[in-house]
């Protein structure tokens, strides 16, 4: 006899009478009060829909769950769709370039927004936000993120990843201040509430201290630094000390200290290796890439570079590409390579805006590359400008006006790039909190 029905699918009956017999069980045997032998024949003929309580008799005699025994599935739909957000998680942690995963996050949002699911909801948007940050559309990924913070059922604690990303987005858009309240909040919470969570705590304060380092506030980046290096003694993560070491090496840098900076971001690369983590390895070489480029050294820098292009691989995001290509661009220059140079400058450009500083230098690049696009490239360099002044980000923009008059120069606009290099002087002394000046 058939254990399904003609379409193939197990009925209830069925399923009871199979488990019974593959357990050497008799009708009698299953029998309890309220639940009589005749009860359990009609369930299996299927002229009886078994009630509740008696579901809860059964299953336990035969070694199943309630669930399994009523729907042949040993997971409820919650318990499913948690299943299917956990995988798709897991998949947006260790295959970054999978097609897969935008759709199963949007698949699995309208799910829980039906069933109304509040977390699972969440945690979709989470993932959606994740993606779009990824590729650089950061207007999609802030939307996300804010709509799954504001659910108000995904804490720092319980997924740090959400407010991580978030504060990236802000600043990434020109957004620092909303970057520095944000992670802030979640300082101030995971202290509160799990004191004895030091890598939480290291975490957020190192996160915390790239975006006062992006305000310009370097004092309070540098206290944030310093507390979180000293809880960091008794944390056993890694990758706090990485992000540690990271920081220091951002605030070094934004001093004028390259040599301390790059002695800082070895020694992230040396813990790095390690953990086996490529992505933030690869970042790593990046950052010692640009160090060594800042400094003069384009053929170390390069070597540098060339680690970080192998680590990242196809599966980059937009960001991670725009900042490979831009400073690949300024390796190639200083190395006298000017097709090569162009060609990886008009790349960074194509990208999805990021970082208006590594966005100007890849206009700096193409226009010393080709001496004859810099009225094009005046645009993109009055752009970053634009926005680094608006976040009084004053060593950055002395950068910006720094590359802005080599390309001035380049092209043979010798008083015009003077006049850039003299706004360039008076930014690089210039202190967050001051106003600003006229755009040159």
């Amino acid at each position: 006899m058939s254990a399904k029905g003609s379409d193939g699918v197990e009925r209830l009956g069925q399923r009871l009478r199979r488990l019974r017999h593959e357990r050497g069980l008799s009708q009698r045997d299953l029998a309890s009060p309220g639940v009589s032998y005749a009860y359990i024949s009609r369930i299996e003929a299927g002229a009886r829909r078994p009630s509740v309580k008696a579901l809860r008799q059964l299953a336990p005699k035969l070694g199943v769950s309630v669930e399994y025994l009523e729907t042949g599935r040993d997971l409820s739909e919650h318990d499913q769709r948690e299943l299917r957000l956990a995988e798709a998680e897991l998949r947006l942690r260790l295959e970054p370039g999978s097609p897969e995963s935008e759709s199963e996050f949007a698949d699995l949002l309208a799910e829980a927004e039906a069933a109304g699911d509040a977390e699972a909801e969440a945690r979709a948007r989470m993932g959606l936000g994740e993606l779009a940050d990824r590729r650089g559309a950061l207007p999609t990924a802030i939307a996300e993120l804010e709509r799954a913070r504001a659910a108000g059922v995904l804490s720092p604690l319980s997924h740090a990843d959400l407010y991580a990303t978030l504060a990236r987005a802000y600043s990434a858009s020109g957004q620092p201040r909303r970057a520095v309240e944000l992670l802030e909040d979640c300082l101030s919470q995971v202290q509160a509430q799990a004191p004895e969570d030091v890598v939480r705590e290291v975490r957020f304060a190192t996160y915390l201290s790239y975006a006062l380092s992006d305000l310009g506030e370097l004092d309070r980046a540098r206290a944030v630094v310093r507390e979180a290096l000293g809880r960091a003694e008794e944390a056993p993560d890694p990758y706090s000390r990485v992000r540690l070491y990271w920081s220091l090496a951002r605030l070094a840098l934004m001093e004028g200290k390259p040599r301390i900076a790059l002695r800082q971001i070895q020694r992230a690369i040396g813990l790095l290796e390690a953990t086996e983590d490529m992505r933030q390895l690869a970042r790593a070489h990046l950052s010692c890439g640009e160090i060594l480029l800042d400094d003069g050294q384009p053929e170390e820098a390069q070597s540098h570079l060339e680690v970080a292009a192998k680590l990242l691989g196809e599966q980059a995001d937009a960001a991670d590409l725009a900042w490979l290509y831009s400073e690949q661009a300024r390796a190639a220059l200083l190395l006298g390579q000017d097709d090569r140079a162009e060609q990886l400058a008009r790349q960074a450009l194509s990208l999805p805006e990021g970082d208006p500083l590594k966005r100007a230098r890849a206009f700096a690049a193409l226009a010393e590359a080709r001496p004859d696009e810099i009225d094009a490239s005046q645009a993109g360099f009055a752009g970053a400008l634009e926005l680094l002044e608006a976040e009084r980000r004053w060593p950055q923009a002395a950068s910006v006006l720094r590359s802005w008059s080599r390309a001035l120069r380049s092209a043979g606009r010798e008083h015009a790039a003077l006049e850039v290099l003299d706004r360039a002087a008076s930014y690089a002394v210039r202190r967050s909190g001051q106003p600003t000046g006229e755009l040159v």
